[in-house]
């Protein structure tokens, strides 16, 4: 063989031999990260790598959407945890103690949907960092990625155990043991969903659907989901208005009125409904006052067909729900 074609060899198989030692994602190596952004070391939860990436959308409190630099997109499901499901049936036989019916079932949505709004709070248009386990693939069964996210230095992940948002998910990912001890102190103190274990935790009686409470006398005297002509472009046209019912002043500060998307508002420090009195709450912007509060959305918020109205009380449980269609 010549010189010549044993350097071509040579080459060829080098070539080969380089090309099969790349584990990440053919995205992931497209991304062109930052340099020396290696993410948090001393924290385990990377290979050495990491990017910078900006969340477009969170499908659930444990899964989200994301986009690189480069633009390419990507769905993320994080590692080591399993918030409650909010699209599917929950089983509580996966919530260590958490009753296996109806109510524990219940329960665990309720926490589902809060895990979700937790994660649209942290995460929603906000860049963060993704980096891998060692122990673990880099995608899932369902093509997702695997990831960790790292937001203003803190791992979100654990932030979700730890505050009792999800239970660890056992596999051999390398934090297990860090995520374990987060766990059983959130379930010691009955944190977030580990309530539901003594039923605590879930909407209890106060869960209506007609759009009354017997609670606390707070109802639904109107609803106005369809704006006249775009609905995106005519948000003060889209409102709902709440009324007290009772007999006693209500103060509702601090409470929230959610949608089933999980689009959440929260009504301002201060704000109190006398008896018999209403406020109506618009999408858009503008001015609060004694009768009008603006949710400040940048896009319609109800739906003009079937959808769901969730208020909770500044302690986060569910004071009243109405469902309507159009």
């Amino acid at each position: 063989m010549s010189l010549k074609s044993s350097l071509l060899v040579v080459c060829l198989v080098s070539a080969v031999v380089l090309a099969g030692c790349s584990s990440v994602p053919s995205s992931t190596t497209q991304t062109n990260a930052p340099a020396g952004e290696t993410g948090d070391q001393s924290a385990g939860e990377t290979t050495g790598e990491a990017w910078t990436v900006t969340i477009t959308r969170i499908v659930d409190g444990d899964t989200v959407e994301f986009e690189y630099r480069n633009g390419t997109q990507e769905t993320a499901r994080l590692l080591g945890v399993d918030t409650p499901e909010v699209h599917t049936a929950n089983d509580p036989e996966e919530f260590e103690g958490v009753p296996n019916d109806e109510s524990g079932a219940t329960c665990l949505r309720d926490w589902g949907h809060k895990a979700s709004e937790f994660a649209r709070s942290e995460l929603a248009d906000e860049q963060v960092t993704i980096s891998f386990d060692p122990n673990e693939g880099p995608r899932d069964r369902y093509d997702r990625l695997l990831v960790y996210i790292r937001d203003d230095g803190k791992s979100f992940n654990y932030q979700l155990v730890k505050q009792g948002y999800a239970r660890v998910y056992d596999s051999k990912f390398e934090q297990r043991e860090r995520f374990y001890s987060a766990e059983s102190e959130a379930q010691q103190e009955k944190v977030g969903l580990w309530a539901c274990r003594d039923g605590s935790g879930g909407s209890g009686s106060s869960q209506t659907t007609d759009g009354s409470s017997g609670t606390t006398g707070l109802t639904i005297a109107q609803i106005h989901a369809d704006a006249e002509g775009n609905d995106h472009e005519n948000l003060n046209d889209e409102y709902i208005v709440l009324r007290n019912s009772g007999n006693d002043a209500l103060d509702i500060s601090g409470w929230t009125v959610s949608d089933e998307a999980d689009h959440t508002y929260r009504v301002p420090s201060g704000t109190s409904l006398e008896s018999g009195a209403r406020v109506t709450l618009y999408t858009g912007s503008g001015s609060d006052s004694e009768s009008e509060l603006y949710w400040g959305s940048d896009g319609a918020v109800w739906n003009n067909g079937d959808d769901t109205i969730t208020v909770r009380n500044a302690s986060d449980d569910v004071v009243l729900r109405k469902e309507y269609s159009g």
